[in-house]
């Protein structure tokens, strides 16, 4: 019997687990786990984690003491709970987790590395080496500019929902350990934006962009590492084997590890030395430009931010109901 996509695929790319479901990671056996505040959302909501939940809202009832009111035991709680989500995760996978800084800190560059700095502190109290733990921000200027503090400071992240060439430049420029293009995404746009119903993995509008970031930085001797993300079938993943690392959810985990067939590596460091992509600088007037010019990176990262932003309050609000049940 031939070895499965899945198995293939793992040999030519980190493969990592895009969910905060623990019982899937625990399937899927992946390298590294990345969460974003929509997968912690659903993950809080899921019955077998509502000891997770409820130890967070504990923990955090416990610290501010009884006198505390309910809004500050859920901030906190809120604060803790994609932490204690990565704890778990980690006692799982052997290398890194994601864990996402709030999407509505965006924009501010101060806030976020304080963030950033809370964040690795909760992981190194629970006794995780910060090497183990990726501090996810959003792709703008600022989160870009947050990140090289960070990084500065031994403190990994990973850029997320980047769109376009002159995020991945700014990131590469800055020292950032990790990108995550949104090969989906982008293709979500340009089947809306053109009419199109589907689009063959070879011309996917995602799986092009992915193409260019990760030539790019092969070619020019960048060490950020390209990790695409956000798929929507099988085929963006195929057509990006290769790939320092590819993030995949539980069902597309499912089906690569169900499918036979060979896997042909389409990315190559190789391959990238002879792409025809010039070097170019990003600076913030540069950034600006480019991503105004940008109408699709424009609009999805600013749809993405919103839609993460909103999952935040839809989390607030759970875990605020959950502390009402417990301490009824």
């Amino acid at each position: 019997m031939g070895k499965s996509l899945l198995e293939q695929l793992k040999a030519v790319t980190v493969v990592v687990a895009d969910t905060g479901d623990i019982q899937a990671i625990e399937a899927f056996t992946p390298r590294d786990a990345t969460t974003n505040p929509s997968l912690i959302t659903a993950a809080a909501q899921m019955p077998q984690y509502q000891g997770i939940v409820d130890d967070t809202l504990k923990g955090a009832r416990a610290t501010l003491g009884a006198s505390a009111s309910g809004a500050d035991v859920v901030t906190l709680a809120f604060d803790r709970l994609a932490v204690s989500f990565g704890l778990k995760i980690l006692e799982i996978i052997p290398g890194r987790v994601s864990t996402e800084v709030d999407a509505r800190l965006s924009f501010d560059t101060e806030a976020t590395v304080t963030k950033g700095r809370e964040l690795i502190a909760q992981y190194e109290a629970a006794g995780i080496d910060r090497k183990r733990v990726l501090i996810k921000i959003a792709a703008t200027w600022e989160g870009i500019q947050a990140a090289a503090v960070l990084e500065k400071e031994g403190i990994h992240c990973n850029l997320t929902l980047l769109f376009g060439l002159h995020q991945a430049v700014a990131c590469a420029e800055n020292g950032i350990t990790l990108i995550s293009p949104f090969v989906g995404r982008i293709l979500d746009w340009y089947k809306k934006d053109t009419g199109r119903d589907s689009y063959t993995p070879a011309e996917d509008p995602g799986v092009i962009s992915v193409t260019e970031i990760y030539n790019y930085y092969k070619k020019f001797g960048y060490n950020t590492e390209v990790m695409g993300a956000s798929f929507r079938n099988v085929g963006e993943i195929t057509e990006l084997a290769g790939s320092d690392l590819l993030t995949i959810a539980p069902s597309l985990l499912d089906e690569l590890q169900k499918t036979q067939g060979e896997l042909q590596r389409k990315l190559t460091v190789e391959g990238a030395a002879s792409s025809s992509v010039e070097k170019i600088h990003v600076d913030k007037a540069t950034f600006d430009r480019m991503h105004a010019e940008n109408r699709m990176a424009s609009e999805k990262l600013a749809e993405g931010i919103d839609g993460f932003a909103k999952a935040l309050v839809v989390l607030e609000e759970l875990l605020a109901n959950r502390l009402a049940a417990l301490e009824a």
